[in-house]
């Protein structure tokens, strides 16, 4: 809980001779959570409380979330200090990456890892998910797609009509404004890439940039590659650095939000509901947390009830679990 935490946060400041903000999202299986804008505020006032300040390390644990929000959350600290660390426990993915980007130094512990900042496009004309409810869409990745055009040129489609029919069997399977969004989406990321290092990289280093936002948007091959310290030291050319005395402080804060947010044990309504046939739950979710700011909690609170329906074709009465939220969103513990 926060309160055990804020020692380890006062400690790990000391350590590393910083003011720490603290900002997961949860990736517990059923319950999983993205890096959104709607935090941005919420950032701002940790910001305010901590003040202009030499140095800020953001620890960091999330699979990804809005490409836009983590470019405004590595900025806004930014202009809270003069150096910036992101301390990484264990994944620091996707959008997680790209705020890692932003950074003079990350702080990766041996089980850390980064990964590829090619974006997926999520909106309401995306493709219907096979024998999921009306509004479940299938998110569309940008390299997938790109993928699809390099393979029809790959195997020698050439010749216009050709290519046409490449365009059109395409956009039969994926609406032509969530394409164009797609392609948008692949600009944008690799500009914003590139922006943040230049924030801490110049001049001679301008062809390792393009090196690394070319591998990290496209060359890396897949959107679950992991890379692990060693390789983003020497073949990202990162600044990178082992937490060394820091990685028991780093180790403890990250087991206690495991356990605080459930981390490591899948979500079921059923197994939740138990034996009864009603159950309250409160699920935290999100955390963003600082010594001086207190405690910013994203928590999910309802309940579950048992449903008994009789299905008239089959005769038997078949069993759900009904999940009535009264209230999703975050809060100041």
């Amino acid at each position: 809980m926060y309160q055990d935490r804020v020692t380890l946060y006062e400690q790990l400041e000391q350590q590393r001779d910083s003011k720490l903000l603290v900002y997961v999202t949860g990736d517990r299986r059923g319950l999983e959570a993205q890096i959104s804008d709607e935090v941005l505020d919420l950032f701002l006032e940790h910001l305010d409380a901590i003040g202009p300040v030499p140095k800020i390390s953001l620890y960091l644990y999330t699979r990804g979330g809005q490409t836009l929000a983590a470019w405004s959350i590595a900025n806004l600290i930014r202009q809270f200090c003069d150096d910036f660390e992101v301390i990484v426990p264990a994944k620091a993915h996707s959008a997680g990456t790209l705020i890692c980007l932003g950074a003079n130094t990350v702080i990766m512990t041996k089980q850390a890892t980064l990964g590829p900042i090619d974006p997926s496009v999520n909106t309401p004309l995306n493709p219907a998910v096979p024998g999921g409810p009306p509004e479940a869409r299938i998110s569309v990745s940008v390299e997938a797609i790109n993928g699809f055009i390099e393979l029809a040129k790959e195997i020698g489609v050439e010749a216009s009509p050709d290519r046409a029919t490449v365009l059109t069997t395409l956009a039969s399977h994926v609406h032509p404004l969530v394409l164009g969004q797609v392609f948008r989406t692949r600009s944008q990321i690799q500009m914003l890439a590139t922006k943040l290092l230049s924030t801490h990289m110049s001049g001679p280093e301008n062809d390792k940039i393009r090196r690394l936002v070319s591998f990290l948007c496209s060359e890396s091959g897949s959107h679950d590659y992991t890379i692990y310290r060693r390789a983003a030291r020497e073949d990202l050319g990162l600044n990178i650095e082992n937490p060394d005395v820091a990685y028991p402080l780093i180790k403890a804060i990250y087991d206690d939000i495991s356990s605080e947010l459930q981390l490591a044990t899948p979500y079921s309504p059923k197994l939740a509901l138990g034996a009864h046939d009603r159950s309250d739950y409160e699920f935290v979710r999100c955390l963003l947390e600082s010594a001086l700011g207190g405690t910013h909690r994203f928590v999910s609170r309802g309940h579950l009830e048992r449903r008994r329906i009789q299905d008239p074709q089959a005769g038997i009465i078949r069993e759900g679990v009904q999940d009535k939220r009264t209230f999703e969103g975050w809060e100041h513990a």
